[in-house]
């Protein structure tokens, strides 16, 4: 039962210590929420880019590489990993959505779409190039540097919207790496792909998960 002293006890304004801490709780809890997803995206296109780029450039000859595979297979897993870094990426922006309401279950669903769309976009592009007689050599350069600006400008946007420093770091050395590579003409471009941008997509995802930590 609840007595006259009870309730007065109830009625006592917060500490404004215990005040701050409620705060700054939500605040990260909001924080969390809203990007913990990120690390994901970082393992994802860093582990494919490193492991897809390698393989590629390992399957020129001229390469130096010190193990030599097949295109018929490393052109397949290339793709393979492409196509699942699309997958896991649709599927943890989906995940990450729900219970979202308003202008942020819009803006996440657009930045979600986005990768598809941009993605479809520079492959047709790259394609019609080939059909209208672009070599084998000239598409080599072109792939790598066209999906890591798409990748460069989706992390700008990210950045921008979430007040993401990490992901701005990462836009600017992917859009190097895929500005630069070109000039060291093919196969060397997959290399400094493989290890520029791939890894630094990486260390982003280590960056990422202790800020993660740190929030819990």
């Amino acid at each position: 039962m609840t007595g006259p002293s009870d309730v007065q006890h109830d009625e006592q304004p917060l500490d404004p210590a215990a005040a701050l801490a409620i705060i700054e709780g939500e605040r990260r809890s909001a924080t969390r929420s809203a990007i913990r997803q990120v690390p994901v995206y970082y393992y994802v296109w860093g582990g494919a880019w490193l492991v897809g780029y390698l393989v590629l450039w390992a399957s020129w000859r001229e390469s130096g590489a010190p193990v030599h595979i097949p295109g018929v297979v490393a052109v397949p897993v290339f793709a393979a990993l492409i196509i699942a870094g699309v997958v896991v990426s649709m599927v943890v922006g989906i995940r990450s959505n729900r219970g979202m309401r308003g202008q942020s279950s819009f803006v996440g669903m657009v930045y979600g779409w986005s990768w598809t769309i941009l993605g479809v976009g520079a492959a047709a592009i790259g394609m019609a190039l080939i059909r209208n007689g672009m070599p084998p050599e000239l598409a080599a350069l072109y792939f790598p540097s066209a999906y890591a600006l798409v990748l460069a400008a989706l992390y700008l946007a990210g950045a921008m919207l979430w007040g993401s420093i990490d992901q701005l770091v990462i836009a600017v050395v992917v859009a190097i790496a895929g500005s630069v590579s070109p000039f060291f003409g093919a196969p060397a471009n997959y290399l400094a792909m493989a290890l520029i941008a791939g890894g630094a997509l990486l260390a982003g995802g280590v960056v990422a998960s202790i800020r993660m930590r740190r929030l819990a």
